[in-house]
């Protein structure tokens, strides 16, 4: 498969268009039986003719996605297998090579005074969809595929501390793919720039959901410093923090020119790990999880900070759940979160 094919693409929640899909956000499987047996499957060549769907899990049309449950006959145990399509390529040489070439093929749908819509048909070389498998799955794999109702939370402090704290402690998924990297036992090809110390270090990796391609640039900054998220954060952070800004951009633009004024660097509340990490992307690649109820800009977060350094014990951050996780139930068996969903859902007159 062509550019950004990785079979370990980062764990993307799918449960709603704005919600990221990332994966960057990741999945790890989570047992030592599991990491084994996943080492099978990852070091043959695939073949889907011998998946057996179970059912879709999402269909998101607009990110061109779709996720199924089912499973390999030929290996023991579920399987998640999320499949995307590629994004195109922007310069002049290459879109003439894959698309407009008499190869492809154009096949009338209608038309309309000058307007024509018509189905592409590129040739198999450059008509490939990247897919990412997980396997063995868990329950927790299936449940965060599939597509769920939304609520939104206003969390305070003491609810943090009554009900999303003992949550992260209980139920996260394994960090060991983190350690991984910030030890040098895996992926090391992926690491645009380290620092290594231990209070002000961090390492950028590209995002397993980067095709490679500058205008979808996306890197993940993780901290060497063992933090789990923005709620911890307070002013004898900021180095940190300042570092990944600043050491962060300084080699993008190094590497890939790209000034720091056309990057989004930003943080997730609640993240899909709980060791903290800052997002950079490209200010025009529409990324999963930049929305309001998700993402924090880098330099609000420091700001904020500069002016409380107790800000992030103090605020009220908010975010959505979905229905039917294990956070969300805590929330709904505290009184926070009623459903409100009319049973309905026809158009009123």
């Amino acid at each position: 498969m062509k550019r950004g094919t990785s079979l370990k693409m980062a764990g993307i929640p799918l449960n709603n268009d704005e919600i990221e899909c990332s994966p960057t956000k990741k999945i790890k499987i989570e047992t030592k039986s599991s990491s084994e047996n996943a080492s099978d499957i990852h070091e043959n060549e695939i073949s889907l003719s011998s998946f057996e769907i179970k059912r879709v899990l999402q269909n998101n049309c607009l990110r061109k996605q779709v996720c199924v449950e089912g499973a390999f006959k030929e290996y023991k145990g579920p399987t998640v297998i999320l499949l995307e399509k590629q994004t195109f390529a922007t310069d002049e040489e290459s879109l003439k090579r894959d698309i407009f070439n008499k190869d492809t093929i154009l096949r009338k749908l209608y038309s309309n005074n000058i307007y024509g819509n018509y189905e592409c048909f590129p040739t198999k070389d450059y008509n490939g969809i990247n897919a990412m498998i997980i396997h063995p799955a868990t329950s927790k794999h299936v449940e965060k595929f599939i597509r769920k109702e939304l609520y939104m939370v206003d969390e305070t402090y003491e609810l943090y501390q009554k009900i999303t704290l003992p949550h992260i402690e209980s139920s996260s998924f394994s960090l060991e793919w983190v350690y991984n990297i910030l030890e040098h036992k895996a992926e090391q090809d992926k690491i645009v720039y380290e620092d290594t110390n231990n209070d002000t270090g961090f390492v950028l990796v590209n995002d397993l959901k980067w095709d490679g391609q500058p205008d979808t640039l996306k890197l993940i900054a993780l901290s060497v410093k063992k933090i789990r998220s923005m709620r911890e954060l307070n002013a004898s952070h900021l180095p940190l923090l300042k570092n990944i800004r600043d050491a962060g951009t300084r080699e993008i633009l190094k590497k890939f020119n790209i000034p720091p004024s056309q990057l989004r660097i930003y943080l997730h509340y609640q993240p899909s790990y709980y060791h903290l990490h800052v997002h950079f992307a490209y200010l025009m690649f529409e990324t999963p999880g930049i929305f309001v109820e998700k993402a924090h800009l880098l330099s609000t977060v420091i700001r904020n900070v500069e002016l409380m350094s107790d800000y992030y014990t103090k605020a009220v951050l908010s975010y959505v759940v979905a229905a039917g996780d294990p956070l969300c139930i805590q929330f709904q068996k505290e009184g926070i979160l009623t459903d409100v969903k009319s049973e309905s859902t026809e158009p009123s007159e």
